[in-house]
């Protein structure tokens, strides 16, 4: 069969129930490559809204998400929450909760267990900041970002990882296809020298980072780069043409 093409919209806090008619009216005029598994990540306020708009070969992920299931914990949202209102996705790890929120390695391995174990499938993000290519340190970083939920977790059968150099979100730069392909074709390596053969065959690994519909179709040519995760131009009607890298 091989991994199913993957693209995931992240619109960030963008939006309100205007905007978001806006982009469900474009996803459902289409078309959309039946072949593609598509995801947006929306909001936390407006998730069920989303979802009731959303046209069935559209799915809506959380954009993030805590590691139990209730509790004392103000302004966070639980898998089960998010599973209550009939969604199945959860993006964790993306650099801004790391950099911004100060998320550590540990605490998106445990976010992602749970999320697992409470039944929902994982966009789990990692890459490096411009400091840390520069120095040489890319694979080191993926790699122990990785490491930290492969601890954590045995069954990758729900997980999609999306590797976003950091310096590439939102600044207009991407890495070069062979860039990307280069570290996705070492994570597919790692993951079958310290995961397993299996995994590492079956785990789609997306790229995120200034994806265009300029810059899709050559990205998408890659061998190990399985899909997109797409922050602003998911906003835009160019996004299907991203949807779409693959035809």
């Amino acid at each position: 069969m091989g991994r199913k093409f993957f693209v995931g919209g992240n619109w960030k806090m963008n939006g309100n129930k205007q905007a978001i008619d806006g982009i469900i009216a474009f996803l459902k005029a289409g078309p959309i490559d039946p072949n593609v598994e598509v995801v947006v990540g929306c909001p936390a306020i407006y998730l069920d809204y989303a979802r009731q708009q959303a046209p069935d070969n559209v799915q809506v992920a959380a954009q993030n998400a805590y590691k139990v299931a209730s509790g004392a914990f103000t302004g966070e949202i639980s898998p089960a929450m998010i599973s209550d209102i009939g969604l199945k996705w959860v993006i964790l790890g993306h650099s801004e909760r790391r950099s911004i929120f100060g998320e550590s390695d540990e605490l998106v391995a445990d976010k992602t267990k749970h999320a697992l174990e409470a039944g929902l499938k994982v966009i789990a993000c990692i890459g490096e900041t411009l400091a840390e290519r520069e120095s040489g340190q890319t694979e080191a970083v993926v790699f122990r970002q990785t490491q930290a939920i492969a601890d954590k977790i045995t069954d990758w059968s729900n997980v999609v990882l999306a590797y976003e150099p950091v310096w590439a979100i939102g600044t207009g730069k991407t890495a070069s296809p062979q860039q990307a392909q280069e570290v996705h074709a070492k994570l597919r390596e790692w993951l079958k020298e310290k995961v397993s053969p299996e995994v590492s065959e079956n785990l789609r690994i997306i790229y995120g980072g200034s994806v265009t519909a300029g810059n899709a179709k050559e990205l998408g040519q890659e061998g190990d780069i399985d899909g997109f995760l797409v922050g602003g131009a998911s906003l835009k009607p160019d996004f299907i043409q991203i949807i779409n890298a693959k035809q």
